[in-house]
Protein backbone atom coordinates (compact mmCIF):
# COMPACT_ATOMS: atom_id res chain seq x y z
CA UNK A 1 0.00 0.00 0.00
CA UNK A 2 1.25 3.50 -0.78
CA UNK A 3 2.06 5.82 2.12
CA UNK A 4 -0.76 8.16 3.12
CA UNK A 5 0.69 11.67 3.42
CA UNK A 6 -2.41 13.59 4.47
CA UNK A 7 -6.17 13.76 4.72
CA UNK A 8 -8.91 15.57 2.85
CA UNK A 9 -11.40 17.96 4.31
CA UNK A 10 -14.60 19.00 2.52
CA UNK A 11 -15.39 22.70 2.32
CA UNK A 12 -17.09 25.29 0.18
CA UNK A 13 -15.27 27.96 -1.81
CA UNK A 14 -17.09 30.62 -3.85
CA UNK A 15 -20.15 28.43 -3.89
CA UNK A 16 -18.45 25.18 -4.90
CA UNK A 17 -17.69 22.14 -2.79
CA UNK A 18 -13.97 21.30 -2.73
CA UNK A 19 -11.71 18.63 -1.22
CA UNK A 20 -8.78 20.43 0.40
CA UNK A 21 -5.62 18.43 1.19
CA UNK A 22 -4.20 18.64 4.72
CA UNK A 23 -0.65 17.22 4.95
CA UNK A 24 0.55 15.09 7.83
CA UNK A 25 3.30 16.60 9.98
CA UNK A 26 6.93 15.92 9.07
CA UNK A 27 8.82 13.63 8.99
CA UNK A 28 7.01 11.09 6.78
CA UNK A 29 5.91 7.92 8.53
CA UNK A 30 4.02 4.66 7.97
CA UNK A 31 6.42 3.73 6.53
CA UNK A 32 9.34 5.89 7.58
CA UNK A 33 11.83 6.91 4.91
CA UNK A 34 14.44 4.33 3.92
CA UNK A 35 17.99 5.80 4.24
CA UNK A 36 19.26 3.52 1.45
CA UNK A 37 17.18 5.52 -1.02
CA UNK A 38 19.25 8.69 -0.69
CA UNK A 39 22.65 7.58 0.66
CA UNK A 40 24.67 7.94 -2.54
CA UNK A 41 22.70 10.88 -3.88
CA UNK A 42 22.98 12.84 -0.65
CA UNK A 43 26.75 12.32 -0.47
CA UNK A 44 27.16 13.46 -4.09
CA UNK A 45 25.04 16.57 -3.54
CA UNK A 46 26.88 17.53 -0.34
CA UNK A 47 30.23 17.04 -2.11
CA UNK A 48 29.07 19.27 -4.98
CA UNK A 49 28.15 22.01 -2.50
CA UNK A 50 31.53 21.68 -0.77
CA UNK A 51 33.34 21.94 -4.12
CA UNK A 52 31.37 25.08 -4.97
CA UNK A 53 32.29 26.65 -1.64
CA UNK A 54 35.97 25.78 -2.12
CA UNK A 55 36.13 27.19 -5.66
CA UNK A 56 34.41 30.40 -4.57
CA UNK A 57 37.11 30.81 -1.92
CA UNK A 58 39.74 31.07 -4.66
CA UNK A 59 38.12 34.12 -6.28
CA UNK A 60 39.45 37.57 -5.24
CA UNK A 61 35.98 38.90 -4.39
CA UNK A 62 33.10 36.67 -3.35
CA UNK A 63 30.82 39.73 -3.48
CA UNK A 64 30.54 39.68 -7.25
CA UNK A 65 29.85 35.95 -7.22
CA UNK A 66 27.00 36.54 -4.78
CA UNK A 67 25.78 39.48 -6.89
CA UNK A 68 25.48 37.36 -10.03
CA UNK A 69 24.15 34.20 -8.31
CA UNK A 70 21.41 36.04 -6.42
CA UNK A 71 20.26 37.82 -9.56
CA UNK A 72 20.26 34.62 -11.60
CA UNK A 73 18.20 32.91 -8.90
CA UNK A 74 15.83 35.90 -8.78
CA UNK A 75 15.38 35.85 -12.54
CA UNK A 76 14.93 32.08 -12.87
CA UNK A 77 12.61 31.61 -9.91
CA UNK A 78 10.45 34.43 -11.33
CA UNK A 79 10.52 32.88 -14.81
CA UNK A 80 9.11 29.64 -13.34
CA UNK A 81 6.06 31.74 -12.42
CA UNK A 82 5.83 33.23 -15.93
CA UNK A 83 7.86 36.45 -15.61
CA UNK A 84 9.51 37.40 -18.92
CA UNK A 85 12.34 39.68 -17.73
CA UNK A 86 15.97 39.05 -18.77
CA UNK A 87 19.29 39.61 -17.03
CA UNK A 88 19.94 42.64 -19.24
CA UNK A 89 16.58 44.11 -18.17
CA UNK A 90 17.56 43.63 -14.54
CA UNK A 91 21.03 45.14 -14.98
CA UNK A 92 19.57 48.09 -16.92
CA UNK A 93 17.04 48.78 -14.18
CA UNK A 94 19.82 48.76 -11.58
CA UNK A 95 21.84 51.13 -13.77
CA UNK A 96 18.94 53.58 -13.93
CA UNK A 97 18.47 52.99 -17.66
CA UNK A 98 15.13 52.92 -19.46
CA UNK A 99 13.35 49.55 -19.59
CA UNK A 100 10.07 48.59 -21.22
CA UNK A 101 8.75 45.68 -19.14
CA UNK A 102 8.80 47.48 -15.81
CA UNK A 103 6.28 45.20 -14.05
CA UNK A 104 8.23 42.02 -14.80
CA UNK A 105 11.53 43.59 -13.79
CA UNK A 106 10.02 44.94 -10.57
CA UNK A 107 8.96 41.40 -9.64
CA UNK A 108 12.55 40.21 -10.09
CA UNK A 109 14.10 43.14 -8.21
CA UNK A 110 11.60 42.61 -5.39
CA UNK A 111 12.81 39.03 -5.12
CA UNK A 112 16.41 40.29 -4.92
CA UNK A 113 15.39 42.61 -2.07
CA UNK A 114 13.52 39.84 -0.24
CA UNK A 115 16.46 37.46 -0.67
CA UNK A 116 19.02 39.99 0.53
CA UNK A 117 16.87 40.87 3.54
CA UNK A 118 16.54 37.21 4.58
CA UNK A 119 20.28 36.70 4.08
CA UNK A 120 21.04 39.71 6.29
CA UNK A 121 18.66 38.45 9.00
CA UNK A 122 20.34 35.06 9.10
CA UNK A 123 23.77 36.72 9.31
CA UNK A 124 22.85 39.08 12.14
CA UNK A 125 22.98 38.09 15.81
CA UNK A 126 19.88 40.27 16.23
CA UNK A 127 18.15 38.91 13.12
CA UNK A 128 15.08 36.73 12.86
CA UNK A 129 15.59 32.96 12.71
CA UNK A 130 13.94 30.88 10.01
CA UNK A 131 10.30 31.20 10.94
CA UNK A 132 6.86 32.07 9.65
CA UNK A 133 7.55 35.69 10.64
CA UNK A 134 10.77 35.74 8.59
CA UNK A 135 8.98 34.32 5.54
CA UNK A 136 6.06 36.73 5.90
CA UNK A 137 8.44 39.70 6.10
CA UNK A 138 10.13 38.41 2.94
CA UNK A 139 6.71 37.96 1.34
CA UNK A 140 5.90 41.60 2.13
CA UNK A 141 9.02 42.66 0.23
CA UNK A 142 8.35 40.25 -2.63
CA UNK A 143 4.83 41.45 -3.43
CA UNK A 144 5.00 45.07 -2.33
CA UNK A 145 4.13 47.43 -5.18
CA UNK A 146 3.85 44.83 -7.97
CA UNK A 147 1.05 42.88 -9.58
CA UNK A 148 0.58 40.77 -6.45
CA UNK A 149 0.15 43.83 -4.22
CA UNK A 150 -3.58 43.06 -3.84
CA UNK A 151 -2.82 39.54 -2.61
CA UNK A 152 -2.23 40.45 1.05
CA UNK A 153 1.59 40.93 1.04
CA UNK A 154 3.17 39.66 4.23
CA UNK A 155 -0.03 38.06 5.50
CA UNK A 156 -1.00 34.41 5.87
CA UNK A 157 -4.09 33.91 3.72
CA UNK A 158 -7.51 34.13 5.33
CA UNK A 159 -9.39 32.44 2.49
CA UNK A 160 -9.20 29.24 0.46
CA UNK A 161 -6.94 29.21 -2.58
CA UNK A 162 -6.43 26.64 -5.31
CA UNK A 163 -3.85 25.71 -7.95
CA UNK A 164 -4.64 25.14 -11.63
CA UNK A 165 -8.07 25.20 -13.18
CA UNK A 166 -10.40 28.12 -13.72
CA UNK A 167 -12.32 27.66 -10.46
CA UNK A 168 -12.12 25.58 -7.27
CA UNK A 169 -14.28 22.81 -8.73
CA UNK A 170 -11.80 21.95 -11.52
CA UNK A 171 -8.58 22.84 -9.69
CA UNK A 172 -5.55 20.56 -9.95
CA UNK A 173 -4.86 20.95 -6.24
CA UNK A 174 -6.64 22.60 -3.30
CA UNK A 175 -4.33 23.42 -0.34
CA UNK A 176 -5.44 23.27 3.31
CA UNK A 177 -8.22 25.56 4.56
CA UNK A 178 -7.12 28.86 6.06
CA UNK A 179 -8.32 27.84 9.54
CA UNK A 180 -5.68 25.08 9.69
CA UNK A 181 -2.68 27.10 8.51
CA UNK A 182 -1.50 28.24 11.93
CA UNK A 183 -1.12 24.71 13.31
CA UNK A 184 0.42 23.41 10.06
CA UNK A 185 3.00 26.19 9.97
CA UNK A 186 3.77 25.70 13.67
CA UNK A 187 4.48 22.03 12.94
CA UNK A 188 6.74 22.98 10.02
CA UNK A 189 8.67 25.51 12.11
CA UNK A 190 9.06 22.91 14.87
CA UNK A 191 10.50 20.41 12.36
CA UNK A 192 13.02 22.96 11.07
CA UNK A 193 14.34 23.71 14.55
CA UNK A 194 14.28 20.14 15.87
CA UNK A 195 17.80 19.57 17.16
CA UNK A 196 17.78 15.79 17.07
CA UNK A 197 17.09 14.21 13.68
CA UNK A 198 18.37 11.13 11.94
CA UNK A 199 17.72 12.72 8.55
CA UNK A 200 20.54 14.39 6.57
CA UNK A 201 20.21 18.15 6.36
CA UNK A 202 19.66 18.16 2.59
CA UNK A 203 16.87 15.62 2.91
CA UNK A 204 15.27 17.87 5.53
CA UNK A 205 15.52 20.82 3.11
CA UNK A 206 13.70 18.71 0.50
CA UNK A 207 10.97 17.79 2.99
CA UNK A 208 10.48 21.38 4.18
CA UNK A 209 10.21 22.81 0.66
CA UNK A 210 7.60 20.27 -0.41
CA UNK A 211 5.62 20.72 2.80
CA UNK A 212 5.64 24.51 2.43
CA UNK A 213 4.37 24.27 -1.15
CA UNK A 214 1.62 21.89 -0.05
CA UNK A 215 0.52 24.22 2.75
CA UNK A 216 0.58 27.17 0.28
CA UNK A 217 0.12 29.73 3.07
CA UNK A 218 -0.09 32.89 0.94
CA UNK A 219 -2.53 33.98 -1.73
CA UNK A 220 0.34 34.55 -4.16
CA UNK A 221 4.12 34.13 -4.29
CA UNK A 222 4.25 30.69 -2.62
CA UNK A 223 6.58 29.18 -5.23
CA UNK A 224 9.12 32.00 -4.97
CA UNK A 225 9.04 32.12 -1.16
CA UNK A 226 9.31 28.33 -1.03
CA UNK A 227 12.43 28.40 -3.21
CA UNK A 228 13.85 31.29 -1.18
CA UNK A 229 13.31 29.05 1.87
CA UNK A 230 15.58 26.43 0.26
CA UNK A 231 18.45 28.94 0.07
CA UNK A 232 17.81 30.05 3.65
CA UNK A 233 17.89 26.46 4.90
CA UNK A 234 21.13 25.74 3.05
CA UNK A 235 22.68 28.60 5.00
CA UNK A 236 20.89 27.74 8.26
CA UNK A 237 22.18 24.16 8.20
CA UNK A 238 25.64 25.30 7.01
CA UNK A 239 25.45 23.40 3.73
CA UNK A 240 26.51 26.46 1.69
CA UNK A 241 28.10 29.43 3.49
CA UNK A 242 27.19 31.96 0.78
CA UNK A 243 24.23 32.05 -1.66
CA UNK A 244 26.26 30.96 -4.68
CA UNK A 245 23.90 28.37 -6.19
CA UNK A 246 20.86 29.18 -8.32
CA UNK A 247 18.79 26.03 -7.92
CA UNK A 248 15.86 27.51 -9.84
CA UNK A 249 17.83 27.09 -13.08
CA UNK A 250 17.58 23.31 -12.76
CA UNK A 251 14.00 23.46 -11.51
CA UNK A 252 12.98 25.63 -14.48
CA UNK A 253 14.75 23.29 -16.91
CA UNK A 254 12.85 20.33 -15.39
CA UNK A 255 9.71 22.26 -14.47
CA UNK A 256 7.20 19.55 -15.42
CA UNK A 257 9.00 16.92 -13.34
CA UNK A 258 9.40 19.41 -10.49
CA UNK A 259 5.63 19.87 -10.30
CA UNK A 260 4.92 16.19 -10.91
CA UNK A 261 7.21 15.06 -8.09
CA UNK A 262 5.60 17.50 -5.64
CA UNK A 263 2.14 16.35 -6.68
CA UNK A 264 3.06 12.65 -6.33
CA UNK A 265 3.76 13.19 -2.62
CA UNK A 266 0.10 14.02 -2.12
CA UNK A 267 -1.44 11.60 -4.61
CA UNK A 268 0.85 8.56 -4.24
CA UNK A 269 2.69 9.12 -0.96
CA UNK A 270 5.93 9.23 -2.98
CA UNK A 271 8.27 11.19 -0.78
CA UNK A 272 11.19 9.10 -2.04
CA UNK A 273 10.75 10.17 -5.67
CA UNK A 274 10.72 13.82 -4.64
CA UNK A 275 13.81 13.47 -2.43
CA UNK A 276 15.75 11.78 -5.24
CA UNK A 277 14.76 14.53 -7.67
CA UNK A 278 15.71 17.26 -5.20
CA UNK A 279 19.12 15.78 -4.41
CA UNK A 280 19.86 15.40 -8.13
CA UNK A 281 18.78 19.02 -8.61
CA UNK A 282 21.18 20.24 -5.90
CA UNK A 283 24.08 18.19 -7.28
CA UNK A 284 23.55 19.44 -10.84
CA UNK A 285 22.92 23.06 -9.84
CA UNK A 286 26.00 23.16 -7.60
CA UNK A 287 28.16 21.65 -10.35
CA UNK A 288 26.88 24.23 -12.86
CA UNK A 289 27.49 27.05 -10.40
CA UNK A 290 31.04 25.76 -9.88
CA UNK A 291 31.68 25.78 -13.64
CA UNK A 292 30.23 29.27 -13.90
CA UNK A 293 32.42 30.55 -11.06
CA UNK A 294 35.51 29.22 -12.85
CA UNK A 295 34.45 30.70 -16.20
CA UNK A 296 33.69 34.10 -14.67
CA UNK A 297 36.93 34.11 -12.68
CA UNK A 298 38.91 33.31 -15.84
CA UNK A 299 37.17 36.05 -17.81
CA UNK A 300 37.64 38.71 -15.13
CA UNK A 301 41.22 37.60 -14.45
CA UNK A 302 42.22 37.73 -18.13
CA UNK A 303 40.57 41.12 -18.62
CA UNK A 304 42.25 42.49 -15.50
CA UNK A 305 45.68 41.39 -16.74
CA UNK A 306 45.10 43.05 -20.12
CA UNK A 307 44.10 46.29 -18.41
CA UNK A 308 47.09 46.32 -16.07
CA UNK A 309 49.46 45.61 -18.97
CA UNK A 310 48.19 48.64 -20.90
CA UNK A 311 50.28 51.78 -20.65
CA UNK A 312 47.15 53.98 -20.47
CA UNK A 313 45.70 52.26 -17.41
CA UNK A 314 45.44 54.32 -14.26
CA UNK A 315 43.76 54.19 -10.84
CA UNK A 316 40.36 55.32 -12.15
CA UNK A 317 40.21 52.78 -14.99
CA UNK A 318 41.25 50.04 -12.57
CA UNK A 319 38.66 51.06 -9.97
CA UNK A 320 36.01 51.08 -12.69
CA UNK A 321 37.04 47.65 -13.92
CA UNK A 322 36.79 46.16 -10.41
CA UNK A 323 33.19 47.40 -10.24
CA UNK A 324 32.10 45.82 -13.53
CA UNK A 325 31.07 42.40 -12.14
CA UNK A 326 28.51 44.18 -9.94
CA UNK A 327 27.77 46.94 -12.47
CA UNK A 328 27.79 45.23 -15.89
CA UNK A 329 25.62 47.92 -17.58
CA UNK A 330 26.54 51.55 -17.12
CA UNK A 331 26.54 55.09 -18.40
CA UNK A 332 29.19 57.80 -17.98
CA UNK A 333 26.93 59.60 -15.53
CA UNK A 334 26.62 56.47 -13.40
CA UNK A 335 30.41 56.04 -13.33
CA UNK A 336 30.79 59.68 -12.28
CA UNK A 337 28.43 59.10 -9.36
CA UNK A 338 29.84 55.75 -8.23
CA UNK A 339 33.50 56.77 -8.50
CA UNK A 340 32.83 60.37 -7.44
CA UNK A 341 34.83 61.72 -10.32
CA UNK A 342 34.38 64.17 -13.19
CA UNK A 343 32.70 63.43 -16.51
CA UNK A 344 35.94 63.68 -18.57
CA UNK A 345 37.80 61.37 -16.16
CA UNK A 346 34.98 58.80 -16.17
CA UNK A 347 34.70 59.04 -19.95
CA UNK A 348 38.44 58.41 -20.37
CA UNK A 349 38.30 55.32 -18.16
CA UNK A 350 35.34 53.92 -20.10
CA UNK A 351 37.07 54.70 -23.41
CA UNK A 352 40.14 52.69 -22.40
CA UNK A 353 38.03 49.68 -21.40
CA UNK A 354 36.16 50.00 -24.70
CA UNK A 355 39.43 50.07 -26.66
CA UNK A 356 40.48 46.86 -24.89
CA UNK A 357 37.21 45.18 -25.88
CA UNK A 358 36.12 44.84 -22.24
CA UNK A 359 33.22 47.27 -22.55
CA UNK A 360 30.92 47.56 -25.57
CA UNK A 361 28.80 50.61 -26.42
CA UNK A 362 25.25 49.38 -27.13
CA UNK A 363 23.20 52.41 -28.23
CA UNK A 364 25.16 53.60 -31.27
CA UNK A 365 24.51 57.17 -30.15
CA UNK A 366 26.92 60.04 -29.63
CA UNK A 367 25.18 61.18 -26.44
CA UNK A 368 23.55 59.37 -23.52
CA UNK A 369 25.53 56.26 -24.37
CA UNK A 370 25.24 52.95 -22.53
CA UNK A 371 28.06 50.47 -22.11
CA UNK A 372 27.95 46.76 -21.40
CA UNK A 373 30.38 44.21 -19.99
CA UNK A 374 29.09 42.00 -22.77
CA UNK A 375 31.21 38.86 -22.32
CA UNK A 376 30.38 38.76 -18.62
CA UNK A 377 26.63 39.04 -19.28
CA UNK A 378 26.89 36.42 -22.03
CA UNK A 379 28.46 33.95 -19.59
CA UNK A 380 25.77 34.60 -16.99
CA UNK A 381 23.00 34.17 -19.57
CA UNK A 382 24.07 30.75 -20.80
Amino acid sequence: MPRITGTYTIGTTIGEQVRAFVPNALPPSEPVLDPDIWAGLNDAAVTALQRLSAVAGLVPSVDWLIYSAVRQEALLTSQIEGTQATLVDLFDEEAGLTISNTDDVEEVTNYVRAFQWVHSQLRSSQGLPISVRLLSEAHQRLLGGVRGAGKQPGEIRRSQNWIGGTRPGNAIFVPPPAALLSSLLDDLERFIHEEESDLPALVRVALVHAQFETIHPYLDGNGRIGRLLIAALLEHWQLLPEPLMYLSGYLKQHQSEYYRRLSAIRTDGDWEGWIKFFLEAVQNAAAKSERDVMALANLVGNDRRRLLANAKSNAVSYRLFELLPTMPRLSVDRVCTVLQTTFPTANMAIKLLEELGILTEVTGQKKNRTFSYAQYIKLLSQ
